[in-house]
């Protein structure tokens, strides 16, 4: 069951600070929420019932036991040595089974609940990886690693504290309660007055202390994502010289978490204090309204002793509990943030994912009308799963595209791009060649109209077909830690050494790996620092030509090369193109001169098309952007 599935009326959310409105905290829905992944481990948790209520019984025993020696024996005159002798060792046999079932007990619960959070971790990273492009661009990545990080170690300390919490120090509450009404009921009666009392304060802090820890975790997230923001830009702020103003930004940021969390500690403080008062004066009033009853003999003295040492255990876990209420807030929230994520759903989904709740003749029968190819004589799907069967063939068919609603980018264009054709697209900033792109390889859909590869529509090809189909290649290349052998092949064994040295020399990149400390086994740290961006964009090229594309597009992947890196690259490209359909977005038009067609892109329309000459002859928006690219007068 998908965790979304599992909450799917339950929405909380998050307050960005403590102006906003206050909402009522849903533990209900919290724990609703978690027992999709609570009940595959439902015998280990009645095994930590029965342990944590062995261990309860075994250690609340031993102030009875006490109470027997005291006024059974030692009081009463008796010099019973034997039976003494029999009392301690039933005290340390109690004391031992203690300890046994604690210890099974507490590696019980840790096991149970790092196997829920590892489960919950893995399905946020796999739930993440699923969304859009759309998702990124509205979420800060700073926030996501909060999540991923911070916010399942607070769902960890949930089951391993304060779960555990909940078990051993509810139930010894209990059954202090029966162990007191067994030994003097007018005494326990008298302690029962400290209930309402501790309802009472726990009731006022409740909501106070809910705020704060939403403060302190707010602003945290805040933090984090200010962090990692500044770390991706790291060589803009230096470039600019930013350090000072970047550092007294996040001095603000650091300082407001601080003071949330010094709020914070105060108030655990004052509250774990203000249990230590009353415990203490429960004790005196204990020992007060029982030693009265016992010079009165009207109580025994070992029923004294052991009231005594009961009230001091009576306080233990309302301490402890008390103790756990951040953990349980921290958690409580952490689970909002969580599922906050687990209910954004994919922009961009397939057809099988899309039809999986239909009816299933429904779905059948639009299934059959699927197997439509260019030809509409065999199963489209078939083909393209192959890849040997793709021609490469391409057609935007009046497409419409707004990242945000009355933004329009791109705007009813038509292009046809034949299977083995060479295309480069230019234009201004904005023109819309990116997005172009983008909609090809479906990291957004078109709002209006379709786009077809070999006369499917890309919305019926599988992703994982899909970006096997396009090769593309970034402006900035991305690389992972990891050797150059992995980054070439993308972590896919099925992929030989071999293969990956040949495409390196393909592309002429076998001459500078070879210089490097551990040649093709060099480890790279994140995004391959060390390289230089035409180095990292030859491997990047590399990678293209394993995986065998039958698209290929550079998106810039020039702009941050030298001339001689830049040939080599040409070089490649040329030959790489053969028999492929290759779209090249470009600002030096010498990457595309030599181009079958080129488009002029501007405000997201087709303005010009046509070759190198053509184009030039013409004397339109292309003619003049190579003439500032050669340096010359755009009179």
């Amino acid at each position: 069951m998908r965790p979304a599935q599992a909450i799917h009326n339950w929405q909380m959310d998050q307050k960005a600070d403590l102006n906003m409105p206050e909402q009522k905290p849903q533990y209900v829905s919290a724990f609703r929420a978690l027992s999709v992944y609570i009940k595959p481990h439902r015998w280990s948790f009645i095994a930590v019932f029965c342990c944590t209520l062995i261990a309860i019984l075994t250690e609340l025993l031993q102030p009875y036991l006490m109470k027997i020696a005291i006024d059974d024996n030692l009081l009463a005159g008796k010099n019973d040595y034997r039976g003494l002798i029999v009392i301690a060792v039933i005290y340390l046999g109690l004391s031992l089974s203690t300890l046994v079932f604690s210890y099974i007990q507490n590696n019980l619960l840790q096991n149970v609940g790092q196997s829920i959070v590892a489960r919950i971790r893995k399905q946020l990273f796999d739930h993440i990886m699923k969304q859009s492009m759309g998702y990124f661009d509205r979420t800060s990545s700073g926030s996501l690693i909060t999540h991923v990080s911070s916010d399942t170690e607070a769902l960890n300390q949930f089951f391993n504290q304060v779960l555990l919490s909940l078990f051993r120090d509810g139930l010894t509450l209990i059954f202090i309660l029966v162990m007191m009404f067994q030994l003097d009921t007018t005494l326990a009666l008298y302690c029962l007055i400290l209930l309402p009392i501790i309802s009472i304060i726990a009731i006022a802090f409740r909501s106070f202390m809910r705020s704060t820890y939403q403060l302190a975790r707010t602003r945290l997230s805040r933090m984090v994502a200010f962090v990692a923001e500044n770390l991706s830009g790291m060589h803009l702020i230096q470039a600019f010289h930013q350090q000072k103003e970047q550092e007294r930004q996040f001095n603000e940021r650091n300082g407001l978490y601080f003071k949330a969390n010094l709020r914070e500690i105060r108030t655990n403080v004052v509250f774990g204090r203000t249990f230590d008062i009353l415990s203490n004066l429960s004790i005196a009033f204990v020992t007060w309204i029982g030693g009265r009853a016992v010079l009165g003999q009207d109580l025994e003295f070992g029923v004294l002793y052991a009231f005594i040492t009961y009230i001091r255990q009576f306080f233990q876990p309302i301490n402890t509990i008390t103790q756990q209420w951040n953990t349980l807030q921290s958690a409580t929230v952490a689970v909002t943030r969580i599922w906050s994520v687990f209910e954004s759903k994919p922009e961009v989904t397939d057809r099988e994912e899309e039809e999986a709740s239909e009816p299933r003749a429904k779905k059948d029968d639009e299934l059959r009308q699927m197997t439509l190819t260019t030809e509409r004589g065999e199963d489209a799907s078939a083909s393209l799963q192959s890849l040997d069967g793709v021609k490469g063939d391409i057609e935007f068919e009046h497409i419409s595209f707004n990242y945000e609603e009355g933004v329009p980018i791109i705007r009813g264009l038509d292009l046809h791009i034949h299977a083995g054709e060479m295309i480069g697209v230019v234009g201004t900033t904005g023109a819309g060649k990116s997005s172009l792109i983008s909609l090809l390889c479906r990291f957004y859909d078109v709002k209006e109209g379709s786009i077809r590869i070999d006369g499917t529509d890309v919305r019926d090809i599988p992703q994982s077909t899909l970006h096997r189909l396009i090769g593309l290649v970034q402006q900035e290349p991305y690389l992972y830690s990891g050797s150059i052998v992995d980054n070439i092949r993308m972590f896919d064994e099925s992929i030989t050494r071999e293969e990956v040295i040949a495409a390196c020399e393909f592309v002429g990149a076998d001459a500078i790996i070879a210089k490097l400390p551990g040649g093709y086994d060099t480890k790279l740290s994140e995004r391959g620092s060390g390289l230089s961006a035409g180095e990292r964009q030859l491997i990047s090229f590399a990678r293209i030509i394993v995986f065998k594309p039958k698209v290929l597009i550079l998106d810039e992947a020039s702009a941050n090369l030298d001339s001689h890196t830049e040939q080599l690259i040409q070089q490649a490209l040329h030959v790489v193109s053969q028999e492929r359909t290759t779209i090249v977005i470009a600002h030096r038009l010498s990457t595309i001169m030599q181009a079958d067609r080129i488009i002029v892109m501007s405000q997201g329309e087709i303005v010009e098309q046509g070759n190198h000459q053509e184009l030039i002859e013409l004397g339109g928006q292309y003619c003049e952007l190579y003439e500032h690219s050669q340096g010359l007068s755009a009179s």
